[in-house]
């Protein structure tokens, strides 16, 4: 299909499921803070100021990705727009909440030694985490699930749900909270998200490249901003590669300078200790 110029944005309309998911994220947080968290940390604040700042970024970003306009432009004009959509589920609300989970509230969630905490603590681990992420870009991306999924809301909403649920899992080595699961070392992080960053170019590159659409069901449907399904599929492509390499490498960035800091002042501290040392010893030689 060629560019359709005219096309006017989806009117508003609302969406109770998405406003629900956010107030029961919303209000499950809060009940925890205000019924476990005494419990759990024995009158010791529950949760920092940052915790609480972050998940509710979180919130928002889940809010943004899933309610009117995005939900609705992907779902019925552009799959730029969808593809944006997935990257701020996985990318953007996914480590947001996970950052703002307190580690006694995500042990509680998961319930060590239980089932569900030793699968994820399994592939919460450096090969285990990529492998995941390659097996769900894949089948995420794939034509036939894609297309079905656009045409099916029960499918659509277990496609959105593995990508979600997958996305923490993935993080975890990045940003876990919890030392029964803990985050890589700074400089293994930084590899980790590196072929993060790497792996989507494959099937960017059949997006971007490529010369006939993959999705059938953008073939269907009129497109937003005068764009053509090729010249929409290609700038699905570039959002995958380019927004998602961006923002991986801006956290890569955010972990190495911290991390340089931090080898700073051990060093700077190494070296007062060492000063010292020799102080105190040319102090017992003049004594003796």
């Amino acid at each position: 299909m060629g560019p359709v110029l005219g096309v006017s944005p989806p009117p508003w309309q609302p969406h109770p499921d998405v406003w629900l998911l956010v107030a029961a994220f919303a209000t499950a947080y809060a009940l925890a803070i205000v019924r476990l968290g005494p419990e759990h940390r024995g009158g010791r604040p529950a949760v920092t100021r940052l915790q609480v700042v972050s998940f509710s970024l979180g919130v928002l970003a889940l809010w943004f990705a899933a309610d009117w306009p995005i939900h609705d432009i992907g779902e019925r004009y552009n799959f730029s727009i969808h593809m944006t959509q997935h990257l701020v589920l996985s990318m953007v609300a996914t480590p947001l909440l996970l950052l703002g989970t307190p580690a006694w509230l995500l042990r509680w969630i998961l319930r060590p030694p239980s089932f569900v905490f030793r699968v994820v603590r399994f592939l919460a681990r450096f090969l285990p985490a990529v492998i995941l992420f390659n097996l769900v870009l894949v089948f995420t991306h794939w034509p036939a699930l894609v297309n079905l999924a656009l045409e099916n809301g029960l499918v659509h909403f277990l496609v959105h749900s593995l990508i979600f649920v997958s996305a923490f899992i993935i993080w975890m080595p990045v940003v876990s909270p919890l030392p029964e699961i803990p985050r890589l070392a700074p400089p293994t992080r930084m590899v980790f998200l590196f072929l993060q960053s790497i792996v989507p170019t494959l099937p960017a590159s059949f997006l971007t490249f490529g010369s006939t659409p993959l999705y059938r069901f953008y073939e269907k449907v009129p497109h937003l901003w005068g764009l053509s399904t090729i010249e929409d599929q290609q700038l699905a492509g570039l959002i995958m590669k380019i927004g998602a390499g961006l923002l991986l490498w801006m956290i890569i960035a955010v972990i190495f300078f911290r991390w340089a800091g931090e080898e700073d002042r051990h060093r700077v501290a190494r070296r007062r200790w060492q000063d010292l040392d020799r102080e105190l010893s040319r102090m017992g030689t003049r004594s003796a």
